[in-house]
């Protein structure tokens, strides 16, 4: 038995078809996402790290630039707190200035945080007159701390 299909209307494949237009986004098929590579950032930050570390630890910020007496030998102290005096015979505690009337009041606070014998560091400028360094170790003398002068090793023979 043969079966024949009657066509009375156009066969299925030659319909009309209706073209759908597509938007093709082609830019952003082909367009990488950008990428930071943060390996080589990680290292630089880390030597950035340690520069300032090891530059940090080298500087001291509680000083005052003075030019220090010469002396063959260096005396060796804990220091509690530094007095430093400098060629305008004006008088620091640390960082802080302070009149020589006020240095005791100024000092007790350092002093009594110590256990040990206190010691006073004088760091003078070698312009100033003894009468100033004597005037520290007085008060040094009343508040009951050792005073220890700080001196320049380098250029004595």
């Amino acid at each position: 038995m043969v079966v024949t299909k009657n066509y009375t209307t156009t066969p299925p494949h030659y319909h009309t078809t209706t073209l759908k237009l597509v938007k093709l986004n082609l830019r952003n098929k082909h367009r990488d996402e950008g990428e930071v590579h943060t390996g080589p950032l990680n290292d630089i930050l880390f030597i950035l790290l340690l520069f300032f570390l090891i530059v940090s630890t080298l500087a001291n910020p509680n000083v005052i630039k003075l030019s220090q007496p010469k002396s063959k030998t260096d005396t060796r102290s804990k220091q509690t707190v530094v007095v430093s005096i400098d060629a305008n015979q004006q008088y620091f505690v640390g960082t802080t200035k302070v009149s020589l009337t006020e240095l005791k009041a100024q000092l007790q606070p350092f002093l009594a945080k110590e256990t040990d014998q206190p010691s006073i560091v004088i760091n003078a400028d070698k312009t100033v007159p003894i009468d100033d360094v004597v005037a520290v170790m007085r008060v040094a003398r009343e508040l009951g701390a050792r005073t220890v002068l700080a001196v320049d090793k380098k250029g004595v023979q």
